[in-house]
């Protein structure tokens, strides 16, 4: 892209802040929000590409789960039951921290979730986790096929986790509930091409803006190798696609769903509208890269998904499609560290999905750590100092 005299003077033009956050979505305005309750005297910016919740925060489902991307009892083998533990009592106090905002602002709805399994294999590995999450203090209940569909108004499904916890937002309004209230500078439609120390602080550089500040967080989710190339290994961009159903006459999900592995999930909002994703499973070879596009194939995955197993969807016209970006890890928890030659310059990414249940959390991780001599306990759980030699990132 050619540039004009006119675009170039505008280049020229820099700003200085405290604290500049690249990145408006959840982790983003999350961390602008928490930097304020900590120090209201800071100056923050929020810089974005687009708008803000534009990425994947402004296009997911809204749930707000506890636990990781997969059932506890895959946790428990993945990372050990003490981390698996951690992991769920952070995602814990994320939906904590959530519930104590003004929720009527963002659609909050805290009426538990349900974990549901596909098949016989998924519906003993939900039963058999029972146990670990009533010893570590998670409320949960196991509902045997009959109950889980009768509960759902569904069909094919076997068993399910319910868990009392479990919460579901308007994803957007949050995000933008949390920029507003941070009070933060939201300088967007400023795309962050790269960054680097100087003189103890960082410069962003972006087409038309540059800024200065003491102190950064690089919250660019699935979009942070695209600023800084070496954390590239340490996240992937997946693409995720989902649908919106014309309002159902009656209220029949009372609780997000979230089945198959995770590969299926579904909500009914509050106008009777289902909102359906996933279908990933089948197709993840070409469902990668960050193109903004839905697929033939992938949508009528979903479709089918929501026809099998909640036949009373058959007749209901499908109102919108559309796609979002995630960043996944190597090992499917997210990843924080100083940004490579640039002390000053935090990162987070790698949310494998589940950027809503850590967002709020780990923007107070990042903004303590900020703020503190000493990084909070917390972020040892995520650093990327955990991979002993170069991760690959996982399909």
């Amino acid at each position: 892209m050619t540039v004009s005299i006119w675009q170039q003077a505008q280049r020229r033009r820099a700003v200085a802040y405290d604290v500049a956050v690249v990145g408006g979505g959840i982790v983003g305005c999350s961390t602008a929000y928490w930097l304020r309750q900590r120090d209201p005297s800071l100056r923050v910016a929020i810089v974005d590409a687009n708008s803000l919740g534009a990425g994947a925060s402004g296009r997911n489902a809204g749930f707000v789960l506890l636990g990781t991307h997969e059932d506890y009892l895959s946790a428990i083998r993945e990372y050990g039951e003490r981390t698996a533990h951690r992991l769920w009592q952070f995602t814990r106090e994320n939906r904590r921290l959530i519930s104590e905002l003004d929720g009527s602002t963002f659609g909050w709805r805290e009426k538990g979730s349900l974990t549901v399994a596909g098949d016989e294999e998924e519906d003993d590995r939900l039963r058999r986790a029972l146990p670990y999450m009533r010893a570590a203090g998670i409320p949960v209940v196991y509902l045997g096929p009959s109950e889980t569909m009768e509960r759902l108004h569904a069909q094919g499904f076997h068993g399910s986790l319910y868990c009392t916890t479990g919460a579901a937002v308007d994803p957007l309004r949050l995000v933008r509930y949390l920029a507003a209230e941070s009070g933060a500078d939201a300088l967007t439609h400023h795309r962050v091409t790269k960054l680097h120390s100087e003189g103890g602080g960082v410069v962003l550089d972006t087409p038309r803006l540059q800024v200065k500040a003491e102190r950064a967080v690089l919250a660019a989710g699935a979009y942070v190798p695209q600023i800084v190339p070496s954390l590239q290994q340490y996240v992937r961009p997946v693409r995720a696609q989902m649908l919106a159903t014309h309002p159902a006459p009656d209220q029949l999900l009372s609780s997000p769903v979230y089945s198959h592995d995770g590969y299926f999930y579904a909500r009914q909002l509050d106008g009777g509208t289902i909102l359906a994703g996933g279908g990933r499973y089948q197709h993840r070879e070409t469902e990668v890269g960050y193109e903004d596009a839905t697929t033939p194939a992938v949508q009528a995955d979903i479709e089918r998904y929501l026809h099998t197993h909640f036949p009373w969807t058959t007749n209901l016209r499908i109102e919108s499609r559309w796609s979002g970006t995630m960043g996944f890890s190597p090992d499917n928890r997210p990843v924080v560290g100083r940004v490579p030659n640039c002390p000053s310059c935090l990162y987070a990414t790698g949310f494998t999905g589940h950027g809503m249940g850590y967002g709020v959390r780990m923007g107070q991780m990042l903004a303590d750590t900020l703020v503190q001599d000493e990084p909070p306990k917390s972020y040892k759980l995520f650093t990327a100092e955990r991979f002993q030699s170069k991760p690959s990132v996982p399909e």
